[in-house]
């Protein structure tokens, strides 16, 4: 039986690399010094030890703001939470993709359904190795988990849990939001009746930018 009904989800915080504006997926760059004062500012949405495991990417972004977030905690490292390959796009801004590959971009920009990074991982791939790492999860038998990881990895994550998709740019980096199953065994996000943790994010219409 999944005994799972509650994920606390973190987006790892900014980075050298500017992922705040550069597509970085497979690319390894650590945190900046701006990033390790958002996990810092995750820390607090998230008070008292309210779950029994952490899940975490394998790339430095994502633990090394796992252990700012949970200081001395032991940590899982799950490779299928890595984010995506962008491929040729990997390391670029926006603008810069449209630049270098206006075709491609505009397919993008437009969410054609047969759009794939180019030279990158297919999305289809992405999203069956994304529902492995959950899968493996569940196998573990814990009620309730924090998971720190990439915006593509933790959007994919609530559809597959859920069937839900968050608001356009969300997460945010440094960004904290929780889903849990109520009575019925039905997916909810935000608080759970008198629990403090965490902020309450709003679902909405799914998101353009996988990024």
């Amino acid at each position: 039986m999944d005994r799972l009904s509650r994920l606390i989800m973190v987006r790892h915080g900014e980075t050298d690399g500017e992922s705040s504006i550069r597509y970085y997926g497979r690319t390894d760059v650590p945190l900046s010094n701006l990033g390790r004062s958002q996990a810092r500012e995750a820390r607090w949405k998230i008070p008292g030890r309210t779950y029994e495991a952490i899940w975490t990417s394998p790339l430095s972004r994502a633990w090394e703001s796992a252990e700012i977030i949970v200081p001395e905690s032991t940590l899982h490292l799950e490779a299928d939470f890595r984010e995506i390959d962008f491929g040729r796009w990997e390391g670029l801004t926006r603008e810069e993709i449209e630049i270098m590959d206006p075709e491609s971009h505009a397919r993008w920009q437009d969410g054609h359904p047969d759009f794939e990074f180019p030279g990158g991982e297919k999305r289809a791939d992405f999203r069956r190795r994304i529902e492995a790492g959950l899968e493996r999860l569940r196998a573990s038998g814990v009620e309730s988990a924090m998971i720190v990881a990439h915006k593509g990895v933790l959007r994919t994550l609530l559809e597959l849990v859920s069937g839900q998709t968050l608001p356009a740019g969300l997460p945010e980096l440094g960004g904290v939001f929780q889903i849990y199953r109520d009575l019925d065994r039905v997916w909810q996000t935000g608080r759970r009746g008198s629990d403090p943790s965490c902020s309450e994010a709003p679902i909405g219409i799914p998101m353009s930018d996988p990024g």
